[in-house]
């Protein structure tokens, strides 16, 4: 059971909806699902976690990022809100790893480590890990930090299922995960997001400033590498 508090917490980007979408594709589910069914032949965590991001996109969401009373862990604002942290989440939580726990137990013992944004002097389940800048810290700590040279430089070197960090036009963070483009397309970077109008597959990897970039499995948690 959730219940909603009714004070807005500016958990990362606010709303930013443009009227003319370009590069989106279109995600209808033969093409949604073709494109998770060739993730699924390849190996390797990163496809597994681009087929979870994709599949994503069949869901109806109203974008929300109001503070919730959640349970833990496991805990999760009602099915069909969310803001562009709970897509990544939710990816996530498909390929079996909580966000919630691990960013929740690294600030137990790490507290000061993480963003000091919100006036805060303890960590909270309900909250922590649906914002941007504790999940950068997080990852981080306990990711691949994939190099952010140039705009080249990032098509090349991320894969699918690299979590990115960009700082929006009005400064706030937006995340979102790096998925194949659509059809004949798939050679191509692109990214699964919720800027404001639910889960999206768009060609948009370098349309805002990127301040992270990330490659994370889960293999490396606070219980081995606290700090």
């Amino acid at each position: 059971m959730v219940f909603l508090v009714v004070i807005g917490v500016g958990i990362a980007s606010r709303p930013l909806i443009s009227k003319a979408l370009a590069n989106r594709a279109p995600v209808t589910e033969p093409t949604v699902d073709e494109t998770v069914s060739w993730l699924e032949q390849h190996s390797g965590f990163g496809n597994r976690l681009a087929a979870a991001a994709l599949k994503r996109t069949h869901a109806d969401i109203t974008y929300d990022d109001a503070y919730y009373n959640i349970s833990y862990p496991m805990g999760d604002i009602p099915a069909d809100k969310g803001a562009c942290t709970d897509l990544v989440i939710r990816s996530y939580r498909a390929v079996s790893i909580d966000l919630q726990q691990l960013v929740h137990e690294d600030m137990q013992v790490n507290f000061r480590l993480y963003p000091q944004l919100w006036g805060a002097s303890q960590p909270d389940v309900n909250i922590d890990h649906r914002r941007v800048p504790n999940l950068e810290r997080f990852f981080s700590r306990y990711g691949e930090e994939i190099s952010l040279q140039d705009d080249e430089t990032i098509t090349q070197n991320c894969s699918y299922g690299d979590v990115i960090v960009w700082r929006l036009p009005h400064g706030d963070t937006h995340t979102g995960i790096i998925v194949p483009g659509p059809g004949n397309r798939k050679h191509e970077k692109w990214v699964v997001h919720n800027i404001g109008s639910g889960p999206q597959w768009e060609n948009k990897l370098i349309e805002y400033q990127i301040v992270g970039l990330y490659r994370y499995s889960g293999s490396n948690t606070v219980a081995r590498y606290t700090r």
